[in-house]
């Protein structure tokens, strides 16, 4: 890799046209500058200088050499500048990654916090899959993830799943679905037109098991990775559909639907995920600390 050191030295060379007006402008002796030329070209295996009588005049290489590093050293001055412009009051910057198959209603209540705190907050959301998000946690793209589950053990990625809380599971349809229904809950979930989580997640395992175990038998409508458009074709009539019992009033006043039961045999678990044990980073560390302490009914230790 080359060394911005040696490259400054015959960056300043060029544009001052020889060692002695170079030396001058970076306070050096001309045989330093002399000796880290000398340690560039040997990097680049090729003369970057010849001498033309006293002067000494760029090679094809070094004419190469120079228009990177007119840009490379351009960049650096803008960016000085602009550090140096930056005012006072800018915001700070929160990346978070929210796995796909999370709640988005839960994503928002946990992450709304962050904005209610004090000074300027700018908060990046970041939506895929829990593999894409732990490998962008693990380069420092993302300051924490949020998911439904902790990081698989088979998983190499080094991080640390840090609980909020756990919801049980509230059932939902709307009044002229509701009316169609025949039985109480849960019961009246045999032949019911439902709506449910795509397979390959925790939840839908577990609600699978759930319905197994009560011997139900809805007619499974549609399944979804993203459980905002599950609520929108819920609010249609569609079908049942299901969501954490933690924000179950606010479900029903968004889609104008009704709670047609819940059950505690079946959670959803949430978690944050960082690169830190201990958290440090006081967004992450407000957020982790309002959802054990407010949005999730049992408490939970970080």
């Amino acid at each position: 890799m080359v060394n911005y050191k040696h490259l400054h030295y015959f960056w300043m060379v060029a544009k001052e046209g020889g060692v002695a007006r170079a030396s001058e402008r970076l306070a050096v002796t001309p045989q330093t500058i002399s000796g880290q030329l000398t340690l560039l070209e040997a990097h680049y295996r090729a003369a970057l200088f010849h001498k033309v009588g006293r002067h000494l005049e760029l090679t094809e290489t070094g004419r190469l050499v120079l228009s990177f590093a007119d840009e490379i050293f351009s960049l650096g001055n803008e960016l000085e500048q602009v550090m140096h412009h930056l005012p006072d009051n800018r915001p700070e910057q929160f990346k978070v990654g929210v796995v796909d198959v999370l709640s988005k209603t839960i994503a928002h209540r946990i992450l709304l916090p962050a904005l209610h705190m004090p000074g300027s907050v700018r908060m990046h959301c970041r939506e895929a899959d829990l593999d894409t998000l732990l490998a962008e946690l693990a380069v420092h793209r993302l300051d924490l993830v949020l998911a439904d589950r902790p990081i698989p053990e088979t998983v190499s990625t080094r991080g640390y799943s840090h609980k909020l809380g756990e919801s049980s599971i509230s059932f939902f349809a709307t009044q002229k679905l509701q009316k169609q229904l025949s039985g109480a809950f849960p019961d009246c979930l045999n032949g019911a037109p439902i709506l449910l989580p795509s397979s390959g997640n925790q939840l839908r395992s577990n609600i699978d098991q759930w319905l197994d175990k009560n011997r139900l038998h809805p007619h499974i409508i549609a399944e979804f990775d993203d459980s905002a458009l599950m609520k929108a074709f819920g609010k249609e009539g569609v079908g049942i559909f299901l969501a954490p019992q933690a924000i179950e009033q606010k479900v029903m006043q968004q889609y104008n639907v009704s709670a047609i039961g819940h059950t505690d045999e079946v959670t959803e678990s949430f978690y944050a995920i960082s690169v830190e044990r201990r958290i440090i980073n006081p967004i992450a560390s407000t957020i982790i600390k309002s959802a054990n302490n407010s949005l999730f009914v049992k408490e939970t230790n970080i």
